[in-house]
């Protein structure tokens, strides 16, 4: 059973693919009396279509106010990907623009630069509501880049695997190439030979 806090629920989607953005996102939950709150889970508990049908609930509901942070492949490569999920979620906050609660983020750490009072929580997508909720959001999110990213480089297969490093997707680089949107910095094998 999720519990719900006070609190505004920070989690991303898209730290470990070779491929894309990583994406975070915020929730904080205005009102918990919604059908749609006992259906959230951690997203990776859900099916694919499952997510995808909370998402768009979520989206259009009143119930939350949610923000959505986006760091490039070009970042994550620049930076590292713990900076680039933490320069996600700083913007994923400024979107916000809730400043008077608590950040409570998905992990271990807390978010570097964020100026608003904050813990970390384990595991908080399988135990915190709006953490949960963030999950969902930020999942549904960056599947849909790479939707798109998948109708822009057919041969690559990006619906099916979502940038991760599977056996489909290194076959695929092996054969057409590295793409700019790759993250070289999760390639140098490959870019070594």
């Amino acid at each position: 059973m999720l519990e719900y806090r006070d609190v505004i629920g920070v989690d991303e989607a898209g730290r470990g693919p070779l491929f894309g953005p990583v994406v975070a996102a915020c929730v904080y939950i205005l009102d918990t009396d919604d059908e749609i709150f006992n259906k959230i889970n951690d997203s990776k508990k859900l099916t694919e279509k499952k997510r995808e049908q909370i998402y768009k609930e979520l989206i259009v509901s009143d119930k939350i106010q949610y923000a959505i942070g986006v760091a490039s492949s070009e970042e994550i490569d620049n930076i590292n990907i713990l900076n680039a999920t933490f320069l996600a979620m700083n913007r994923a906050l400024e979107k916000l623009k809730i400043t008077d609660k608590k950040v409570l983020v998905d992990g271990n750490q807390k978010i570097r630069g964020c100026k608003l009072e904050q813990d970390f929580l384990v595991k908080g997508d399988s135990k915190d509501l709006s953490i949960a909720t963030a999950s969902i959001i930020a999942k549904v999110y960056r599947d849909h880049l790479l939707y798109d990213y998948d109708e822009k480089y057919p041969l690559y297969g990006f619906k099916n695997h979502k940038g991760y490093g599977t056996k489909a997707h290194y076959e695929a680089i092996e054969k057409y190439g590295i793409l700019k949107e790759h993250r070289k910095s999760f390639l140098k094998k490959i870019l070594m030979k």
